[in-house]
């Protein structure tokens, strides 16, 4: 089920009226977990520490804490710097099971003055829940928090 994208994009530029960071992605994890249906799980993991992504504002069950680049879907985003999609995260070696009913994982990778700033993570109980329209939405509404907020260097 795919999202009407313009639609949000516009409804989130509207609802991010602060340029903090931290208010901003705080607003963007609860915005995407009501908006965008067929999640268990958004929210934003943070490159505070070198090779490595501690967990920042989500919405959903508790995460898992930290997450080395070398692990994981969120890992293979932070790495490449390439959005991660996939339909089945139990077919992924290297998978971090945070909650067991996560089937699907879309991760983009946040990128400043070419930093990594972090990764959004959006988990799904539906195997193959994101399609390439979901990527492009949800890359273009990264695109949104970039352009509504002062983000910094974390670490």
């Amino acid at each position: 089920m795919t999202a009407d994208y313009a639609l949000l994009a516009r409804q989130l530029e509207a609802l991010l009226d602060s340029r903090d960071w931290l208010t901003n992605s705080a607003q963007t994890s609860a915005f995407l977990m009501e908006a965008i249906p067929e999640l268990n799980w958004a929210g934003f993991y943070l490159h505070r520490k070198p090779e490595t992504l501690w967990l920042g504002p989500f919405q959903g069950k508790p995460a898992c804490h930290p997450i080395p680049f070398a692990k994981g879907v969120c890992g293979a985003a932070a790495r490449t710097r390439l959005t991660q999609r996939i339909d089945d995260v139990h077919a992924i070696a290297d998978h971090i099971a945070c909650d067991a009913a996560s089937r699907a994982e879309l991760v983009v990778p946040i990128v400043v003055n070419d930093q990594l700033w972090g990764v959004l993570d959006l988990d799904s109980p539906i195997k193959g829940r994101f399609s390439e329209a979901d990527q492009a939405g949800v890359e273009a509404l990264v695109g949104v928090l970039m352009d509504r907020t002062d983000l910094v260097a974390l670490f």
